[in-house]
């Protein structure tokens, strides 16, 4: 935002230094990131205010003329120049008062004919133009910098003072301030007098935003308004102005809007420009003369503007002359024949105001923050209006600037204001009330303030307060939920002003008088307690450990919205019913896609994957957060369970110059099983704690699923995801492997202190056993059996081979082993070896069905 100070010297009296002003209005929340000065450069000896003397033909260029310039000197200084809007006084007998620029011989200006960017600056030198001396020159706007405008000469105000420095008098600081979120209400200059005025105590200067009234007839007559969407748009005004006559804006408006950054335009786009930099309200004008020709069309008398949602798939072409796919979401402007805008973003190429309109409707409305920035970031429109809609508006401001705005172009394009204002407001703004102490100041910001210090702080930002003994019966609990209150202790009853939308509660009011008083004098302070016993959380600390072996894997934290949709959750279960498992369905949510807690994290894995599929080949990443189940809950809350995700989807490896086949290969089902298991084993659990079980799914996984169960306690699921489920979320044909674990079973009370084992002083004895046993019979039911047959002699045991074909018989398979024996007390004999041999063959045998493979 750039707020030129001279501009805001109109609106509040300013009498301290500008970078103590600075300062001071940084220290309150609006960051002052960088002042530029106007024509700071301009050398005040060299370059003054000059007057029109006489305007002479050049005796040897017809088109050149003389001038003589007045600059405060004992005599004029003749100059020669082209510009248009001298040379049109060649042969006027007398001359308008007209102040310029001038610059002497040895100024330094900008070399206005440069093709360079920016363009250099050179000394301006006396020459012969034509036969006749030149020592100086009248300045365009290029040549002082100030714009590109370059076709005549700058003419300065008529009251502009003759021989004084330039850069005194169309000198300039301008403050580029960095606006946070919560201080959208000083996108505007009025908007920051708000906030110089509560700081330095100044009085404040409004604009009028009333006008003469002419006419007996009502815009009534002309026009109606009428809002389908209240929750997108809650007001809707409408000012109509005939006869109006487009040409440029007056030059202290155009400087105001160019040293601010915009670029002028005519004489009403630039005026609804210079209310919205005013106030903060944008405002649109149309061709009213064009909606009434489109109501015709469509059989009415007069024009009807429908506030309604865009229809699915239209098309509309705005003012850049782009033609624009629309969505059901979006806002639209529209009458009886179609859309003649797009809310708060961009309107339409049809109804522009151009060279020969000559009636207009001026458009001030309220829209609705959140539907308007997604609908810029779904067309790529961003603008400056729609930046401070998305940042909402006070619904009250909308007719207090369409007044100002039609009152500006009553004055400045000579238009009639047509009696009254079209205002349709289906949903009126709210006085807010909030009640605070002296007490909420003292604990929230370590600062001692009475109440009266308080209510001359707030009072000073233009809140109604009072003191008061009880909170009024009506008063909502939200404004005054934070109140921490000494028994008998006085409240402060507080209203704030229709512009503050941000002030809702007690907390909200000790950052104003905060702000006002000046964070600058809050004080250290001690904490007043002990510090209190801290007591281990087990769950933070569980998963904290989670996360640290996850990411030492090489896998991504995330954080996912845990909002989504029933749609999206019944995409998991393709197979069954949609809708069929209930969801907690917020009554007032911020999106349609995030109306519903989710019911599990693979829904919000899933999405995330949808969307980072791409810009990325390969993601491998986590997520630890809660799902919300109402049917375990107790009756009124759902029961809130911690739970991880795990997602790998691409190669196992990022493409390098050291990619091999293997590292280029697919991540499937035994890379995410890899990835349990270091978990698992890094929490302490034992390899005999844990299984893993077949568990073909139907529905969010398909055959390629397991359940991790953990001291006999069900984990979750593991799995490669469905084809079905995979293609409903609009992903490509790639594996998926994710998995969902509760996290509960995985936290210690106590951790678990094995005792140390001394190393064996003797030899270990290690031999391979193979076993033919039925497909059916997994490698973890023959590896409890070898464990319980050979007791604590087996320290160790390793699968190393799997084997399927000749000369095995069908549906069966081999699985070899490594054994490692070893003894504490003695060394291993061979006797003692085959002892243990003879007895896992019969228990293999007996227990899984296997047989020892010669």
């Amino acid at each position: 935002m750039l707020v030129p100070l001279s501009w805001l010297k109109e609106y509040v009296d300013i009498t301290v230094p500008v970078e103590e002003l600075a300062e001071r209005i940084t220290l309150a929340g609006l960051e002052v990131s960088a002042m530029h000065r106007v024509g700071d450069w301009w050398d005040p000896e060299t370059i003054v205010v000059g007057q029109i003397a006489r305007v002479l033909p050049h005796p040897d260029a017809d088109r050149l003329v003389l001038v003589d310039v007045d600059y405060g000197a004992a005599e004029a200084q003749r100059v020669v120049t082209g510009a248009p809007n001298l040379f049109v006084y060649k042969d006027a007998a007398t001359l308008p008062v007209m102040k310029v620029a001038f610059a002497r011989a040895g100024a330094v200006l900008v070399d206005a004919y440069s093709d360079e960017l920016p363009r250099p600056k050179k000394k301006l030198k006396a020459s012969k133009i034509r036969g006749v001396e030149s020592a100086g020159m009248v300045c365009s706007e290029r040549e002082l910098g100030l714009s590109d405008e370059h076709e005549g000469i700058l003419i300065l105000p008529e009251d502009a003072p003759v021989g004084v420095p330039l850069r005194d008098y169309l000198g300039d600081i301008v403050f580029e301030l960095d606006l946070t979120p919560d201080m959208a209400r000083c996108l505007n200059m009025i908007g920051v007098a708000r906030e110089v005025a509560s700081l330095t105590g100044a009085p404040l200067h409004l604009p009028p935003d009333h006008f003469p009234v002419e006419g007996a007839d009502s815009v009534a007559d002309y026009v109606s308004v009428r809002i389908d969407e209240p929750e997108l748009c809650n007001r809707y005004t409408g000012i109509l102005i005939k006869d109006v006559t487009i040409g440029p804006s007056p030059k202290w408006m155009q400087e105001r809007l160019i040293k601010a950054g915009m670029r002028p335009i005519n004489n009403v786009v630039d005026i609804t420009n210079y209310v919205m930099l005013e106030y903060g309200q944008p405002l649109h004008a149309f061709d009213y003369d064009t909606l009434v020709r489109r109501a015709r069309q469509a059989g009415d008398a007069t024009p009807t503007i429908i506030v309604r949602r865009a229809a699915e798939g239209e098309k509309f072409t705005t003012l850049d002359d782009v033609e624009r796919a629309l969505d059901s979401s979006m806002l639209m402007i529209a009458d009886t024949l179609g859309s003649v805008a797009i809310a708060g973003v961009m309107g339409g190429q049809e109804s522009e105001v151009t060279e020969t309109t000559r009636n207009i409707l001026l458009e001030s409305a309220c829209f609705e923050g959140i539907n308007n920035r997604r609908t810029g970031q779904k067309l790529k429109l961003f603008s400056a209006a729609s930046y401070r809609f998305s940042r909402s508006i006070p619904a009250a401001l909308n007719a207090i600037a369409a007044r100002r705005a039609a009152d500006l172009i009553r004055q400045y394009a000579g238009g009639r204001i047509v009696p009254g204002i079209a205002d349709a407001y289906p949903v009126p703004q709210q006085e807010v009330v909030v009640y605070t102490t002296a007490s909420d100041m003292r604990r929230i910001l370590g600062m001692a303030v009475t109440l009266d210090q308080m209510a001359d702080a707030l009072r000073r930002l233009d809140f109604r307060v009072r003191q008061v003994g009880e909170p009024a019966d009506d008063a909502p609990a939200d404004a005054t939920f934070a109140l921490h209150r000494v028994p008998g202790e006085p409240l402060l009853e507080c209203v704030p002003p229709w512009h503050r939308l941000d002030v809702r509660y007690p907390a909200d009011l000790c950052e104003e008088v905060a702000r006002v008083i000046g964070y600058e004098h809050v004080g250290a302070t001690l904490m007043e307690d002990a510090l209190p016993t801290q007591h281990r959380n087990e769950v933070t600390e569980t998963e904290e450990q989670i996360r640290d072996i996850l990411i030492g894997c090489g896998l991504q934290d995330t954080v996912n919205y845990a909002l989504t949709s029933p749609e999206n959750h019944d995409k998991l279960t393709p197979q069954q019913p949609a809708g069929t498992a209930p969801h907690i369905v917020l009554a007032n949510p911020s999106a349609v896609e995030r109306r519903a807690m989710r019911r599990s994290m693979l829904v919000s894995a899933l999405e995330n994957v949808a969307y980072n599929l791409r810009y990325a080949e390969r993601l491998a990443m986590f997520e630890i957060g809660r799902v919300y189940l109402p049917e375990q809950g107790d009756g009124t809350l759902p029961l809130e369970d911690r739970r991880l995700s795990i997602t790998l989807v691409g190669p196992r490896q990022p493409q390098s110059f050291y990619s091999t086949d293997e590292s280029s290969q697919e991540m499937d089902f035994y890379d995410l099983k890899g990835v349990v298991e270091t978990l698992l084993e890094r929490l302490d659990f034992k390899s005999g704690e844990i299984e893993y079980r077949p568990r073909p799914d139907t529905n969010t996984f398909g055959p390629r699923c397991a359940e991790v169960v953990v001291q006999g306690t069900s984990l979750g699921l593991m799995g490669e995801i469905h084809p079905q489920v995979r293609s409903a979320f609009g992903l490509p044909s790639v594996r998926i492997n994710a998995a969902e674990l509760s996290i509960a079973p995985l936290i210690r009370p106590q951790w678990r202190l094995d005792p140390m084992q001394p190393i064996s002083p003797y030899p270990p004895v290690v031999e391979d056993l193979a076993f033919v046993v039925d497909e059916s019979v997994t490698v973890r039911m023959v590896e409890d059996v070898i464990r319980a047959a050979a007791g604590a002699l087996l320290v160790e045991l390793e699968l190393f081979d799997l084997y399927r074909g000749e000369p095995l018989p069908d549906g069966s398979k081999s699985l070899a082993f490594r054994l490692t024996y070893q003894s504490q007390e003695s060394s291993l004999r061979d006797t003692d070896v085959a002892k243990l041999r003879e007895r896992i063959v019969r228990r293999v045998e007996r227990e899984a069905g296997g047989k020892l493979r010669g």
